[in-house]
């Protein structure tokens, strides 16, 4: 079964490969016809002068046909004197139509004069919806006059809540003389908070004169704190005149540690006079160490 399955599977082939060779091969192009597709498309090189009579009826009715589509579209190569009535009553039609989008959208393109009169109220309202939405948002391209008594209230209403926001946020271009006497005393709240979290980042717009005296402690304890950590950790910013006794026993025996680590380390910080007894003993027995070490791995002298 499986020798006579193969062989009818190379007979199956040979006979296709047969049926491909006995085809005839495809004709080039006529130059003729070549110069018809151009002519037919549109293209540059188009020679008329050798279009049969058949194929200059077929070249015109696709010239009119492109005509037709670049009118449709609005383009700017349209030549309306070869439309039809019904073709021009299209163009016409579609023409319309792209210039009422435009004039729905706000397009600055948008002729107005060309609107039937119940397109022109469309419009008229979109237009008018447009502009209180600006004026919602707070837009600079509002224009209030065009409000209605009860849009200008609800413009009114979102103005004074976007204030508020801005004087809850603490904004630059807030306006807090806009506030009734509830919204101030809330907004006064929200100043004092982020005035005391300032004060207690220890941020340099912090301001003291207007903490309360619990937020000035609270703020003068933030600050030792944070002073006493620069002065444990050796930092450029540490203020030691404003430690305490005990903070000030703590910072020098931090000091003297870290005095006692770059002499071990012979960096240039070290400050030999510092050193007690048994601490210039530590020194010294960390260079031996360190002398030895570098002989055991140096290699040895011939």
């Amino acid at each position: 079964m499986v020798v006579r399955h193969v062989l009818w599977t190379a007979l199956t082939l040979r006979i296709s490969i047969c049926l491909l060779l006995a085809q005839p091969a495809k004709k080039a192009v006529p130059a003729e016809d070549s110069n018809f597709v151009t002519c037919a498309r549109g293209l540059s090189g188009c020679d008329v002068s050798s279009l049969s009579p058949d194929q200059l009826k077929k070249v015109a009715e696709a010239v009119k046909a492109r005509n037709l589509a670049n009118c449709m579209e609005g383009a700017s190569v349209c030549d309306p004197t070869r439309l039809t009535a019904s073709e021009a009553s299209a163009v016409q039609t579609a023409r319309y139509r792209r210039n009422l989008e435009r004039c729905m959208d706000g397009s600055p393109t948008c002729d107005p004069l060309l609107l039937q009169p119940k397109d022109a109220t469309a419009v008229h309202q979109a237009a008018a919806q447009r502009n209180y939405d600006k004026c919602l948002n707070g837009a600079a391209s509002c224009d209030p006059q065009r409000l209605t008594t009860e849009q200008m209230k609800a413009v009114q209403t979102a103005a004074l809540r976007r204030n508020l926001d801005k004087c809850n946020e603490g904004s630059s271009s807030r306006d807090p003389l806009r506030l009734t006497p509830s919204e101030a005393a809330s907004v006064s709240a929200a100043n004092a908070r982020r005035n005391r979290d300032r004060c207690l980042d220890g941020v340099s717009t912090c301001d003291p004169t207007a903490l309360t005296p619990p937020a000035a402690a609270e703020a003068r304890s933030a600050r030792q704190r944070a002073n006493l950590a620069s002065c444990l950790d050796g930092l450029a910013n540490c203020q030691p005149l404003e430690l305490r006794d005990a903070s000030l026993n703590s910072v020098r025996t931090a000091f003297r540690e870290r005095n006692i680590d770059a002499c071990k380390r012979g960096m240039p910080t070290c400050d030999p006079s510092l050193l007690t007894g048994p601490e210039m003993a530590s020194v010294t027995a960390a260079f031996q160490q360190r002398r030895k070490a570098a002989n055991r791995f140096s290699p040895a002298k011939p």
